[in-house]
């Protein structure tokens, strides 16, 4: 059990400060991976919680194995993330106020597939054509757009 889902049987649908780590991966032609979360049906950045004892960078690569198959050799931390944009209710009422340590991974390496039951699909988008997100992935790549972040 996951020390995030050990914490919800304490605490119940409570508000919750969670620390993780989202990877941002582009392939050859700059096109974005997302995952179609199984959580929120919604389209997502792969990423997700960190563990006790667990350093961001060990959460960033965990998460991007687990989520996609992919293991990283290199990885650029571009930003830490917080605030009202990235508190978010989930469709079961967990309610949880991220604070996201964003990665790029600069090479890649492994056969794209779905590891875990948190995605139900894997798919690069161009960042001008992107299917409807998930309120944090919109965030992110709002300010991405917006110049806010530079990748």
């Amino acid at each position: 059990m996951s020390y995030i889902s050990d914490l919800r049987t304490k605490i119940g649908h409570d508000p919750v400060v969670n620390v993780g780590a989202t990877i941002l991966v582009f392939n050859k032609k700059h096109e974005l991976l997302l995952n179609l979360r199984s959580d929120t049906n919604d389209w997502g950045i792969p990423g997700g919680g960190k563990e006790l004892g667990e350093t961001l960078e060990e959460c960033a690569l965990r998460e991007l194995k687990e989520e996609t198959n992919l293991d990283a050799d290199c990885l650029e931390l571009i930003t830490v993330l917080s605030g009202k944009e990235y508190y978010y209710t989930y469709p079961n009422g967990d309610e949880t106020d991220c604070v996201i340590a964003l990665y790029q991974v600069k090479n890649y390496d492994g056969e794209l597939r779905i590891n875990d039951g948190e995605s139900k699909r894997l798919e690069f988008f161009s960042l001008e054509s992107l299917p409807p997100l998930e309120s944090r992935a919109e965030a992110i790549i709002g300010k991405i757009r917006s110049g806010k972040i530079k990748l």
